[in-house]
């Protein structure tokens, strides 16, 4: 695997930078390279600690995760331009090739997401990284909930006028997801008003970035609030940032962590901002209910395994909300 990645590195890193974002847009031979790179990270490898690898494999990761950060904000501004084109944009999204995708990591999602917030629908979530063609929050928005505002961040204000056009011509979407162009790093008490905030796997492709926004949201997301993070696991390290669980989320209780082993390539975090008050109920006043609604620690006989406030973990049944492959794997924690 790591012989690889170094070739398919070597060959990108070979041509001139000044052509390399150019030869990333979409194309049948970068279709080819990324394709072939993405199925030979896929199969389960052996657990390794990127620390320890050697300096060039690191370099050479490093360069590979920037590399498939530009190719997929260009494909998905490629997309987006020709959804378009079409009268009803949001009617003919699996013109998308990796759309299947998008609605299997949503209903993961979404199914993680239900079980820390009693099955209530949030009033607001923020999405971090929304880019040209935003389609977790239109998956979820379209599919999921449907009642919530998705207020997307991008910095880029082209890629927020690109997917805000998708939106037109529906009169539910039009009005239920808002975008913003600024950096996150500039949105302060703004955040205290969202029940759940995404981050994008590809916000922060260096560690010490992602920390600093992970950070930042710490300090300014509403106590008891949730904070869903897209990591890597394995072999599929070397196409998408990593999120260290253990010493990168300070600030936020850790509730679980699922490991796909199929083609959805990353990893899904889910954890709680941390409460000064009573541990045992947190108050969370935004969730759409008749009263405000109360997000409570979990009983140890639930259906998948919860990191729990008091440490306890149980696994009744493996989670796969898909039903199709089994094959999703979580990781226990204590």
């Amino acid at each position: 695997m790591f012989s690889f990645a170094r070739r398919w590195c070597d060959v990108l890193l070979s041509r001139r930078w000044c052509n390399a974002l150019f030869r990333l847009k979409p194309s049948k031979d970068v279709d080819t390279l990324f394709t072939e790179l993405v199925h030979t990270c896929i199969p389960p490898c052996p657990k390794f600690d990127i620390d320890h690898l050697p300096k060039r494999v690191q370099n050479i990761r490093s360069n590979l995760i920037r590399l498939c950060g530009e190719a997929e904000g260009l494909l998905e501004s490629h997309f987006s331009t020709i959804l378009a084109s079409y009268k009803n944009p949001l009617n003919n999204l699996k013109v998308f090739p990796y759309y299947n995708n998008y609605l299997k990591l949503g209903h993961l999602e979404y199914q993680i997401l239900s079980q820390h917030l009693n099955n209530k629908q949030p009033k607001k979530i923020a999405f971090v990284g929304s880019g040209p063609l935003p389609l977790t929050s239109i998956v979820l928005a379209s599919n999921h909930l449907t009642k919530t505002t998705f207020h997307n961040y991008d910095i880029d204000v082209s890629a927020n006028s690109k997917a805000s056009a998708l939106m037109v011509n529906d009169d539910d979407l039009s009005t239920r997801m808002v975008f913003k162009s600024t950096d996150v790093m500039d949105v302060t008490s703004e955040l205290s008003q969202y029940d759940v905030v995404f981050l994008a796997a590809l916000v922060g492709l260096d560690k010490k970035d992602k920390v600093k926004v992970i950070e930042h949201l710490g300090k300014y997301m509403a106590p008891g609030s949730l904070l869903m993070l897209r990591s890597a696991h394995g072999a599929r390290v070397f196409l998408y940032p990593v999120i260290d669980t253990d010493c990168d989320l300070q600030g936020f209780e850790v509730l679980s962590v699922f490991h796909p082993t199929d083609e959805i390539i990353n990893s899904v975090v889910i954890a709680r901002k941390h409460y000064s008050h009573n541990p045992k109920v947190l108050q969370m006043p935004s969730v759409n209910s008749s009263s405000s609604s109360l997000i409570a620690p979990f009983n140890c006989n639930c259906r998948m395994m919860i990191v729990h406030p008091n440490n306890c973990s149980h696994e009744i049944e493996a989670f796969n909300p898909l039903n199709i492959h089994g094959n999703m794997f979580e990781d226990k924690r204590s």
